[in-house]
């Protein structure tokens, strides 16, 4: 028996050992998983706001928006006593207590013309204007308070069709709502694209082969002085050989007071898919096409100043040259919107016009008139331009800041009330990060709203503070329960974490 009883004993203080001996690399094991999923999780990216302001104050209408003729009554109807007011109210949100700028032109400045008595229509022009156009550009641009910029055919090459355009219609709306006439919409392109087919099928350039920045001069000049006397804009050009050049046109032309640039940081005409020009998601999250764009205006704007002259990007989007789904028409395209308007405001620019027109791969809204209603249907991009609206008011200034942020993209501005907006822009398309945000002087609760949508090639689903204008709004505002909350400091710190693909802001009262 007492052998026995040992044997047993024994055999327990074995399988004692052996559970304990498990407890024990179990506990091991699990505080090892611990420790590597915590150095696997990416730590808070640091962001300092300082007090300290960086450039000037955003001009009142800095966010204005550029349509092509067609799009006028397209947008705001053909009545002129019933304007769209879900269109008036798309417009108004972009500069909330400010008067809109507006700029209508485009390619379709150089194909359109108001008729001359007598003169039969000229090959070229595919759209005419008159009367009712006229009163509904009226009634717009006063309902609005708007600032127009006008396009004034250059292309046909005709004094009497631009003096009786610009006349018609400085004579309907009014010197008050129009802040100059732009001559002509992209001249570099008029010696190498057709502007019309002839009776034998022959296509017809607008100017002789080898057309160049020095015969574009005494054209601008030539049909210029055959206008009334309203302040001038230009060049209209987008073309990399030709925006150096503006120094020597404001020399040229003391009757510009606005100097005006076109800026697309993709393009899917003659580019090869592996060009980080060509339309996708990755390039249009990528420096180059919001930084870089605006860097490459950036030394223009003093020569602008020099001469007094305004300078404004009247004429910009995400891709020219056609559609690319998925980015331009996508949620990715709010993303980089919010980030390059931010960077034009960074480098001192007057103002941009975000380009938008029926059937444009990047359109902004599209709209539905049944009977005295009129609803709307608003595309993704539209909904980061409206949080830079929120985030950057008239008067407001950008603010300092650092931090390693990645691919994180992070702004900051003062408002004259005294609010601290700080927008972070997530370009990680697969990964979330959390930015941990020590603002200067503040230590009070804030406020967080989010710009999200199911991924970067959503069309639809975006919303803004939770809230959305839903598959066709009736009134142009965001509705729906907000999803704005609350964040107070931790350790003096904002910490927001950040879903992949979107944005957020957070705002401090003073």
């Amino acid at each position: 028996m007492p052998r026995r009883r040992l044997t047993v004993l024994t055999l327990l203080a074995i399988l004692l050992a052996a559970v304990v001996a498990g407890l024990i690399a179990s506990h091991r094991t699990s505080a090892h998983d611990r420790a590597v999923a915590a150095a696997a999780r990416p730590l808070p990216l640091p962001l300092t706001v300082t007090t300290a302001t960086a450039g000037r104050a955003i001009p009142p209408g800095f966010l204005g928006l550029s349509l092509e003729y067609p799009a006028v009554e397209a947008y705001a109807g053909a009545d002129p006593k019933a304007i769209n007011p879900v269109f008036e109210q798309l417009v108004r949100n972009l500069t909330p207590g400010q008067a809109p700028n507006l700029r209508i032109g485009g390619d379709t400045t150089d194909w359109t013309w108001w008729p001359v008595p007598g003169v039969a229509k000229p090959p070229g022009v595919r759209y005419s204007i008159g009367g009712n156009w006229a009163a509904v550009t009226s009634a717009l641009a006063h309902g609005l308070g708007a600032r127009l910029i006008l396009g004034i055919n250059l292309e046909l090459d005709s004094k009497t069709e631009a003096a009786t355009e610009s006349r018609a219609l400085l004579a309907a709306i009014g010197p008050g709502s129009i802040q100059a006439f732009e001559l002509g919409n992209e001249p570099e392109l008029y010696g190498s694209f057709s502007f019309y087919k002839n009776a034998a099928g022959r296509h017809i350039n607008g100017r002789p082969s080898g057309y160049d920045f020095s015969k574009y001069l005494p054209d601008f000049a030539r049909i210029a002085r055959s206008l009334p006397a309203v302040p001038l804009a230009g060049p209209a050009t987008g073309a990399p050989k030709w925006i150096p050049e503006l120094g020597r046109f404001l020399r040229a032309e003391p009757r510009v007071t606005l100097a005006t640039l076109h800026r697309y940081p993709l393009q899917l005409c003659f580019r090869p898919t592996a060009s980080p020009a060509y339309p996708s998601v990755g390039h249009i999250l990528a420096p180059s096409a919001s930084a870089g764009l605006a860097d490459s205006v950036a030394s223009l704007v003093g020569t602008a100043q020099s001469r007094h002259v305004a300078l404004r990007i009247d004429e910009m989007n995400s891709v020219s040259c056609g559609g690319a789904p998925g980015v331009s028409n996508a949620f990715v395209s709010a993303l980089w919107a919010l980030d390059a308007v931010f960077q034009m405001a960074r480098v001192g620019v007057d103002g941009v016009n975000i380009h938008t027109y029926p059937k444009a791969p990047y359109e902004l809204f599209t709209f539905a008139h049944e009977g005295d209603s009129w609803s709307g249907s608003v595309a993704p991009e539209y909904y980061g331009l409206l949080m830079f609206a929120q985030a950057a008011p008239a008067g407001a200034h950008l603010l300092k800041t650092s931090g390693a942020l990645g691919s994180v993209r992070a702004w900051a501005t003062r408002a004259p009330d005294g609010k601290i907006r700080v927008v972070l822009i997530n370009g990680y398309t697969a990964q979330a990060r959390t930015v941990a945000i020590r603002i200067a002087g503040s230590n009070g609760a804030a406020t967080l709203e989010r710009l999200r949508a199911r991924g970067v090639a959503a069309r639809t689903g975006v919303t803004l503070g939770g809230q959305s204008f839903g598959p066709a709004t009736t009134t142009g505002l965001l509705s729906g329960p907000s999803d704005v909350t609350t964040v107070k400091p931790a350790n003096g710190d904002y910490v927001v974490k950040l879903p992949q693909a979107s944005a957020a802001m957070l705002t401090l009262r003073p």
